[in-house]
């Protein structure tokens, strides 16, 4: 195992160098469906990445969207991340990356480029880039729908996974990630004139209430799975009873069970006005990050901490998704949640803890020493 007294020192003294790269980062705008900002953003990752990591990345091209792929050796751990971001094209202008009083801000500063840039620098401080590999994808924040396979593909030859999303407050890493589920209730009932002959209809809006409301009984607050309307669209026009009606429906938990559960009971689904038809789609879109899955990476987390004579990261369950759940899914081990300390990730007030960067870089590396990754 490499030594890691070095660490804390040399990454301190690369500080500005770090601040200077998620400026560059932040300043180039990647909105998940801007397919030419995208490229334009993974074309920057892949020169600065080989860079670092001494070698060219593949780029692996799904749907228009380019994804970097710095391979593992067999067995090796992988670093995983995303350098899309929620923020539309222009944010910029409105929000500039700047740095005051050790506070970084910028669209996707904090989900997720200064994790981008930590684990670059983790890699190659670590002497583990010719080892470990990295995975950069570009529609994380839309669901991974087009980079899925490939996540899986590359965690399935690896040992370990570590996440490089956004730490919990105060850096705590992410031990555990609520599963998602999505689906979408489809109401058809039947048009009528809603003042001449309104009883001649089959309301879809009056369904579509039946239907939101029962969505409750799926609900399991003990276990803390929770099953939300969300999206709701009904009728044509004022004066016409609603032919047809729809809902979106966001359901979390922190099992598979749960998940399953919860799918069968929208599978069971039935109209309660008689004429109405209902149309169920959806599905699970990833399965938790179960605590079982971080339990060895969390050890190795906590001797790094111990061995730079940093406090040990706490353990938190999170509530949203990231790639980390496909990981864990297959059942690799996963630990979440290793990147930038900050806050607010999505909000226009989102930023980065400056100082925390080499500390937590520092602790990245030595982690990556701990499983076979260090020179």
């Amino acid at each position: 195992m490499a030594s890691t007294q070095r660490y804390l020192a040399d990454l301190s003294a690369e500080l500005d160098a770090m601040v200077a790269l998620l400026g560059q980062l932040v300043n180039c705008e990647s909105p998940s469906e801007d397919l030419s900002a995208l490229d334009r953003c993974a074309e920057l990752l892949a020169a600065v990445g080989a860079g670092f990591l001494g070698r060219e990345p593949e780029r692996v091209v799904l749907a228009g969207i380019t994804n970097l792929v710095w391979r593992p050796r067999p067995n090796g751990p992988l670093l995983l991340g995303h350098y899309d971001t929620v923020w539309p094209m222009g944010t910029l202008t409105e929000l500039p990356f700047s740095t005051h009083e050790g506070i970084a801000r910028g669209p996707g500063v904090f989900d997720m480029k200064a994790g981008i840039v930590q684990m670059l620098y983790a890699a190659r401080i670590s002497g583990a880039h010719d080892r470990v590999g990295l995975l950069l994808t570009g529609d994380e924040e839309t669901g991974s729908l087009t980079s899925r396979a490939l996540v899986e593909e590359l965690a399935g030859k690896a040992g370990a996974v570590l996440v490089g999303e956004p730490s919990a407050p105060g850096g705590a890493v992410k031990i555990a990630r609520k599963g998602v589920a999505r689906f979408r209730v489809a109401v058809r009932g039947r048009a009528a004139h809603a003042g001449l002959e309104p009883e001649l209809g089959v309301n879809a809006t009056v369904e579509l209430a039946h239907q939101v409301l029962a969505m409750s009984s799926a609900q399991r607050a003990d276990l803390g799975t929770t099953v939300t309307p969300t999206v709701a669209t009904s009728g044509s026009t004022v004066n016409t009873v609603p032919e047809t009606a729809a809902f979106d429906i966001d359901v979390r938990g922190w099992t598979r069970a749960e998940l399953d559960r919860v799918t069968r009971h929208m599978q069971t689904l039935r109209a309660v006005l008689p004429d109405a038809e209902l149309s169920v789609t959806g599905g699970v879109n990833r399965y938790p990050l179960e605590e079982a899955m971080s339990a060895d990476l969390v050890a190795h987390a906590r001797a790094a901490a111990r061995e730079l004579g940093l406090p040990e990261p706490e353990g938190v369950r999170s509530g949203g998704g990231s790639d980390g759940n496909l990981t864990a899914a297959i059942g690799i081990p996963t630990l979440d949640g290793m990147g930038a300390v900050g806050g607010h990730p999505h909000a226009r007030d989102e930023f980065v803890q400056i100082a925390t960067m080499p500390a937590r870089t520092a602790l990245l590396a030595a982690t990556l020493d701990r499983l076979g990754g260090g020179a």
